[in-house]
């Protein structure tokens, strides 16, 4: 079967959009707490800069109504251009969708707000040129109510939207814990970012592999701690 959504995220086949993420926009979600949405997306960055997945930060109206990308997620891609865009689908920027195509990845994998607006037209637009296919963050993404979001999800699966979750994303880029060059940042990004995933590999790290209390800015590396 000839199925190129069979074939698993790799750092070597993706890139990585993240779309209005910008305060005024977070003041509207319902969808999701926002500082959990905070947490995923800052978490989803790292890992894309972990993977080396070549990324694009696109705006909507910063100084007129929606306020400046979050810091947090310009911290982790310093210097990085800020495309910015009057149009509420970024599929209608021409910078946007140049920036893709210069990226050469096929896969996109989509954060953004709000999921009913926003990231559905972007991802609809997208696909309609039957160029990319989608990966939709679901909980690096919010809508205004949770029906908005999840219907707007419901929507783009039915029109071929693959939805995933920010550490689904991770550890699918890692997928194998023997691969030494990403495996501390993974989990530096887990022990930040993932709750109670985080809390537990810090147990296993000091109680079972008996490494200690870390001092700051100190990492081990040890026995890997698979997902479960």
């Amino acid at each position: 079967m000839n199925n190129p959504k069979l074939e698993v995220l790799t750092p070597q086949n993706s890139q990585i959009i993240f779309i209005d993420q910008q305060p005024q926009m977070a003041f509207g979600v319902q969808s999701i707490d926002r500082q959990v949405l905070k947490n995923n997306v800052v978490g989803l960055a790292k890992a894309a800069r972990a993977f080396d997945v070549p990324a694009t930060i696109t705006t909507v109206e910063s100084e007129s109504f929606s306020g400046y990308t979050f810091p947090e997620l310009l911290d982790v891609f310093p210097g990085k251009e800020i495309l910015e865009r009057s149009s509420m689908n970024s599929w209608d920027d021409r910078k946007v969708r140049d920036a893709l195509a210069a990226n050469g990845r096929k896969k996109i994998v989509v954060s953004g707000l709000w999921t009913e607006v926003c990231n559905t037209t972007f991802a609809l637009c997208a696909m309609l040129e039957g160029e990319y296919e989608i990966y939709m963050v679901a909980d690096a993404s919010g809508g205004t109510t949770k029906e908005a979001h999840d219907f707007a999800m419901q929507r783009m699966i039915q029109a071929g939207v693959v939805p995933v979750t920010w550490q689904q994303v991770l550890l699918e880029w890692q997928r194998d814990w023997a691969r030494r060059e990403t495996y501390d940042a993974v989990i530096d990004i887990v022990r930040e970012h993932s709750g109670g995933y985080g809390m537990g590999v810090d147990y296993a790290y000091t109680m079972v592999h008996k490494a200690g209390q870390r001092a700051a800015g100190v990492h081990e590396t040890l026995a890997p701690v698979p997902a479960r």
